[in-house]
């Protein structure tokens, strides 16, 4: 019997590897391992002799041996990676063979089979074998296609069962990750109906259709005229038809089970489209392109094809620079998200101009799509709301993903705690460190049953039938999104409910309530709603996000010979503490051409290059800047004199801990930044430059770069692919305003 061959400091991972199946994919795993010396020796077999001369000829393998038993004696690490319906015999081949402690694993796509098939033969499944499948392919096929960089920015999902050898799991990862894969893990049945659904029905309704159509006498007319759409949708009926048959049969039951709910969705359209019913069509289709787009511009370029780029995104910000011409930025997004909400809840139909089509947005509007709202757009900033009413919300088909919007799950939570049935709110890794449960708690003193995770993290789970009684709440702390969550609870809580905040936030949601014809009762620090009334459709101009207009304000007023016009952006009382601020700081900011657009006031904004002196923010400013201290800190960092901010906890709890993150990068570029438990001392001085962490946090990004502008060397700041979440065009806009700074790797 073998021992495991354990490396050493500076040995390869693994001693002997075998690939057993010298395709594309094995060969592909075999050769890149082998060019990156992680293994002592690759050896190869296939039961074509031609292949295993050639994978020697190739370089994909040191050598092949001419049997099985050959091959694996001694082996530490094998690799099966035979056609799925051969993966049985060869299973039941090696069960005859004494493996010692030797690692398997395989690159089949229908998981349970594979587990299934060795149970069988070996008794039970061997703790270490580790299942896994490669998201990987190539228009070529065979041991001549292998390429040692298929697999980089590429999913690989391992499907390690309750008993698999930890450390055998932990080194398939390791020689996965190796060759630029992102590694994931993920149970046996869930896999296999993720791969039903995305890859095995598309290939089997791609099959029937062409056959269908084929069948058809007149079928060389109708090709005649087919398209590019038809081309498109069809191509993959061109696929290996012995492959994809091996497929469906090892795969059948999560495929019928796809299957099944695909047939039952395709009646609905049929049913629809016989009874002239243009709403439930534009439903499906408005859902579907927004569900396609989605994964073009996101999934496909995180999970698929740019993993690299999507973990760390890198902005180059070249020092020098300075400002000049009209500035029109995204629409703010506080204003985008409500829109929404309100709108799916009226009766009616709600247009909406200057949507923000950013990451957040976008997540709001999928959550009313997921609960039965038709919604058309965005499209250049236009979306058309078609609204169910306050009691029209359907159950959604499943958990709400909300991405990184906390400002989406904090008002969901509100709206969602009446309705009538259960929802999971989600999020992405940073979304769900956040604290949830300073709107959890009060809701649940309303009569919510909301679940989360430990120390009120998400997943929310919010139980639905619960009747919730109209309560009084004074904030603890100053908190538009706690505010905006309580309120609308409200809209279906019996009797009235009011909350009082300690300190000014803004007020949006009580100005778009009332848009939308709710009456809303503000009297000084408390707002009251109560449940009984009716949203009525309106129209909706979003105006420019003051919070994005913040790093072009910072950057014009910092940068010698500067002058800029931020065109309609939103001045809401509640959200100028950023101008107030600067102004204290010596800015030269003046407001022009104000007007109220659909309740909100705007202005455009001139800001003339200045020079800036440290103060004491005044506390009263906090909460109408919040969202603003990261850039205000390059503000400080370019100042003379000192800079304090006190009662600004919040900041800590934001995508990051915004306090701790600004203050690790102002220091590494050479600025004296103090933090404190609630807020940062800054010393005004020169800048320096190097590199710097946004830590996935947009705003972080974005003011480093801005900082630029008065460093005397390159900043380089990594994790900036969040930007989109809040300011897509952010690059073109800054740079087509005269800064210097660029995605690494752009120009």
């Amino acid at each position: 019997m073998s021992k495991a061959w354990a490396p050493v400091a500076g040995e390869p991972l693994v001693g002997r590897l075998v690939v057993i199946g010298l395709g594309l994919i094995g060969g592909s795993f075999a050769k890149g391992l082998r060019e990156l010396k992680l293994c002592r020796e690759v050896v190869g077999f296939d039961l074509d002799a031609r292949s295993r001369e050639l994978a020697v000829e190739l370089g994909v393998v040191d050598s092949c041996a001419e049997t099985l038993e050959q091959a694996c004696a001694g082996a530490d690490v094998i690799q099966l990676a035979v056609p799925i319906l051969a993966m049985e015999k060869l299973l039941a081949q090696l069960a005859a063979l004494d493996l010692g402690d030797a690692v398997l694993t395989d690159v089949g796509s229908a998981k349970g089979n594979v587990v299934r098939c060795a149970r069988e033969v070996f008794g039970s499944m061997p703790g270490r074998f580790v299942p896994g499948h490669p998201i990987a392919g190539s228009e070529q096929s065979g041991v001549t296609a292998a390429q040692g960089s298929l697999f980089r920015r590429h999913k690989v999902i391992l499907t390690p069962l309750a008993d698999t050898d930890p450390t055998a799991l932990a080194l398939v990862h390791r020689l996965w990750s190796a060759l630029g894969a992102d590694v994931e893990h993920m149970g046996v049945r869930h896999h296999d109906e993720v791969l039903a659904a995305t890859s095995h029905l598309p290939h089997l309704l791609a099959f029937g259709l062409v056959d269908s159509l084929a069948k058809r006498h007149e079928n060389l007319e109708i090709f005649r005229y087919a398209a590019g759409g038809f081309r498109d949708f069809t191509r993959i009926a061109g696929s290996d038809p012995v492959m994809w048959h091996d497929i469906f049969l090892a795969n059948r039951e999560a495929v019928l089970h796809t299957l099944d709910d695909f047939r039952s969705d395709l009646d609905a359209l049929r049913a629809a489209v016989d009874e002239g019913d243009g709403h439930k069509l534009l439903g499906v289709f408005t859902r579907a392109r927004a569900a396609r787009e989605h994964f073009s511009k996101i999934l496909a370029r995180r999970a698929y094809v740019d993993v690299m780029h999507s973990n760390d995104l890198i902005f180059l910000a070249n020092p020098g620079g300075s400002l000049a011409g009209r500035l029109r930025v995204p629409g703010d997004k506080s204003i985008s998200h409500r829109s929404i909400m309100l709108g799916s809840l009226a009766e009616g139909t709600t247009e909406v101009e200057g949507f923000l089509e950013g990451e957040d947005a976008l997540a709001t509007i999928q959550a009313f799509r997921d609960m039965g709202v038709v919604i058309e757009g965005p499209q250049q900033g236009r979306v058309t709301v078609h609204g169910v009413g306050l009691h029209g919300l359907k159950a959604p088909p499943g958990p709400i993903y909300l991405g990184n919007s906390g400002t989406s799950m904090r008002l969901l939570a509100g709206l969602l705690a009446a309705q009538p049935f259960d929802t999971t709110l989600t999020g992405d890794a940073s979304l769900s460190k956040r604290p949830m449960n300073r709107v959890a708690k009060p809701l649940r003193e309303m009569g919510a049953v909301i679940e989360t995770e430990a120390d009120g993290r998400p997943p929310l789970t919010i139980r639905g039938g619960q009747r919730l009684s109209g309560m009084h709440y004074e904030m603890p702390m100053a908190s538009a999104q706690v505010k905006s969550c309580l309120l609308l609870a409200g809209l279906y809580a019996a009797d009235q409910t009011s909350v009082t905040e300690p300190a000014p936030t803004r007020d949006h949601t009580e100005r778009m309530l009332r848009g939308f014809g709710y009456p809303v009762d503000v009297q000084g620090s408390t707002a009251r709603v109560e449940s009984g009334h009716k949203l009525r459709a309106t129209r909706i101009e979003v105006p420019a996000d003051i919070s994005s207009a913040a790093f072009f304000m910072v950057a014009a007023s910092i940068a010698p010979g500067s002058e800029v016009l931020l065109e309609h952006v939103g001045i809401n009382p509640t959200r100028t503490g950023v101008i107030d601020i600067l102004k204290l700081m010596g800015a030269d900011i003046t407001l022009e051409n104000q007007r109220e657009v659909g309740g909100e006031p705007v202005a455009d904004i001139r800001v003339r290059a200045a020079e800036l002196n440290g103060i004491d923010i005044p506390e009263e400013l906090v909460p109408l800047a919040i969202d603003e201290f990261p850039v205000l800190f390059v503000a400080a960092a370019c100042a003379q004199g000192r800079t304090t901010l006190r009662g600004a906890e919040e900041l800590r709890v934001k995508e990051s801990d915004r306090i701790q993150v600004m203050a690790d990068g102002l220091q590494t570029l050479g600025v004296q930044a103090q933090p404190t438990p609630d807020g940062i001392v800054i010393e005004g001085g020169p800048m320096g430059g190097g590199e710097v962490w946004a830590h996935g946090d947009h705003r972080i990004a974005m003011s480093f770069s801005v900082a630029a502008l008065r460093a005397s060397a390159p900043i380089r700041i990594h994790d900036c692919a969040n930007v989109a979440t809040s300011f897509p065009n952010f690059l073109v806009l800054a740079e087509r305003a005269g800064m210097r700074v660029h995605a690494e790797g752009g120009s």
